[in-house]
């Protein structure tokens, strides 16, 4: 965790200018109990980020906000989408694992059955 000015010196960018990216909801650093913000390597790189798109891409600061925003709601789509293919496969192993179980439970409920032929004949009751 950076101070303001060691997060501005990092981010090639002002002090004064974090705050404003703070203010605008850009970057949202840690606080410390007297309310200080604390930078972590994740917001000196979201940092960088907005920089670059501001300078090099011509982006305006509202819409490196929405870039921003959609960018981190990829992200949670991503980790929900890990989430269910996990649980998925877990309910997946978890079906195998009871049919396994039913197969299993046939076998000890199978009768030996005797080894004999028998021929029957039929003959039906004429009625005259």
């Amino acid at each position: 965790m950076f101070v303001i000015s060691v997060a501005a010196q990092l981010s090639g960018l002002h002090a004064q200018t974090l705050r404003s990216y703070d203010r605008l909801g850009l970057v949202s650093p840690g606080r410390t109990p007297a309310g200080g913000r604390r930078y972590s390597l994740r917001d000196i790189a979201l940092l960088r980020e907005v920089q670059r798109l501001s300078q090099e891409e011509g982006v305006n600061l509202a819409g490196i906000k929405r870039i921003i925003d959609l960018e981190n709601e990829v992200d949670a789509l991503r980790a929900k989408v890990q989430e269910l293919a996990e649980e998925v496969a877990a309910a997946h192993v978890a079906a195998e694992q009871a049919a396994a179980q039913i197969h299993a439970s046939y076998r000890r409920d199978l009768v030996p059955v005797r080894q004999e032929t028998a021929l029957v004949v039929w003959k039906p009751n004429r009625r005259t």
